[in-house]
C-alpha cells in the first residue's frame, strides 16, 4: 500500500509543482496519474523513489516512511519503467535486466532463472534474447525487455512513466493488453504515469486527475466516467464519456442482459469472444461491411451473435448516470 499525505513539491520557493495532494494507493492496484502537461504527475511518481524530494507530508509505502529509508535501497525495491526502456546499449539484454539482482548479490543461478522466468512471461523467448543488445530489438521488443528489468529483483512497488507513449497505436495495444495479462499473475502496486484518457480507463484500478498540482478526483474509471466532480474532470474525459465506458464492460456483460440472436452465416462472420470489451465490439461493427458478429465462448464455440443494436441498448441502459 503507498499513502500520500499532504505531498508537497514547491520550486524557487513559491511554485508549486504538487500541492498538498492526498490518497492511498491499495496493494495490488494500478493507479494511473492523469491531466494535462504541467500537472504534476510526473513530479508526484518521481517523489516516490526520491529521484525529486519532497518538500512537505509524507510519502508511506507499507506503512514506512520513504524518507526514513536509504535512497538506494530504496531505489532497488521499486521497479522503474520510463517510455524510452532506458536500456544500457553497452551491455546485453541479460546484463540489463539483472542489473538490480546483480547488485543485491543474486548468485548466477538464480539470476538467470528470474531472467528466463520473466522473458517468458513478456513473450521473449530467453534463449533467444539473453545475447542480444538493444539496438537488435524493436520499440515494442525493448519496452518488453524494460518492464522485465523493472520486475527483475521481484519489487512490490513499480513506477511507470508514460511506458508506451512511444510505440505505435498497434504495438501499444498490444503491450497494454499483455502487460495486464502479467499483472494479473504478478500483482504489483503500479503507479502508472499517462496523459491519455483511454490508456488510464484500460490501464487503471483507479485514476487520479491533476490539474496545477492539485488531486482533482480519485476513482474508480466507472466512477469516473460516470460522476466526474468537476467541470475540469468532466472537460478532461470528454463528452463522449458514455462511449469510453463500453471499454469497462465485456460481451460477457452484455450477455447478463442480453439474449443473443440465432446465426445466420457462419462462414464469412467475423467472431469476438466473450471477453471483448463492448467499445472493441462496437468499433469492429462500425467499421466492417457485417451487420453483426459471431460471439465465442472460452472453447471457440459459437454461442450466437450479436449487432449494433444490442451494443447501442446496452449502452442506453447503463449510461443513465453518465
Amino acid at each position: 500500500m503507498i499513502q500520500f499525505s499532504n505531498v508537497t513539491k514547491i520550486y524557487n520557493g513559491n511554485v508549486k509543482a504538487v500541492d498538498d495532494v492526498n490518497f492511498t494507493v491499495q496493494k495490488g492496484n494500478i493507479s494511473v496519474f492523469l491531466g494535462p502537461s504541467g500537472c504534476g504527475k510526473t513530479t508526484l511518481l518521481r517523489m516516490v523513489n526520491r529521484l525529486v524530494p519532497i518538500t512537505d507530508g509524507t510519502i508511506s509505502i507499507n506503512g514506512t516512511d520513504t524518507s526514513s529509508l536509504n535512497e538506494i535501497e530504496l531505489r532497488r525495491k521499486i521497479g522503474y519503467v520510463i517510455q524510452s526502456n532506458g536500456l544500457f546499449p553497452n551491455m546485453n539484454i541479460e546484463e540489463n535486466v539483472c542489473i538490480v539482482p546483480k547488485l543485491l548479490g543474486w548468485d548466477r543461478k538464480k539470476q538467470r532463472d528470474r531472467f528466463n522466468y520473466l522473458m517468458d512471461l513478456v513473450g521473449l523467448a530467453p534463449d533467444e534474447y539473453r545475447n542480444r543488445y538493444p539496438h537488435e530489438l524493436s520499440g515494442g521488443q525493448q519496452q518488453r525487455v524494460g518492464i522485465v528489468r523493472a520486475m527483475a529483483a521481484d519489487p512490490p512497488v513499480m513506477l511507470m512513466d508514460e511506458p508506451f507513449g512511444a510505440l505505435d497505436p498497434i504495438i501499444r495495444t498490444h503491450i497494454q493488453n499483455e502487460f495486464l495479462q502479467i499483472q494479473k499473475e504478478v500483482q504489483k502496486t503500479i503507479l502508472f504515469v499517462s496523459h491519455d484518457i483511454d490508456e488510464a480507463i484500460k490501464m487503471g484500478d483507479r485514476v487520479a486527475i491533476f490539474k496545477d498540482g492539485k488531486l482533482m478526483q480519485y476513482d474508480s474509471p466507472a466512477e469516473l466516467l460516470a460522476n466526474p466532480k468537476n467541470n475540469f474532470v468532466r472537460q478532461f474525459v470528454g463528452s463522449d464519456r458514455a462511449i469510453k465506458s463500453l471499454s469497462l464492460y465485456t460481451v460477457a456483460d452484455l450477455l447478463d442482459q442480453t439474449k443473443l440472436k440465432p446465426v445466420k452465416n457462419k462462414l464469412t462472420t467475423p467472431r469476438v469472444s466473450v471477453d471483448t470489451n463492448l467499445r472493441e465490439v462496437l468499433s469492429t461493427l462500425f467499421n466492417g461491411s457485417e451487420s453483426e458478429l459471431l460471439v465465442e465462448d472460452h472453447n471457440k464455440q459459437v454461442i450466437g451473435s450479436l449487432t449494433i443494436a444490442d451494443v447501442q441498448n446496452y449502452l442506453q441502459s447503463n449510461s443513465q448516470t453518465a
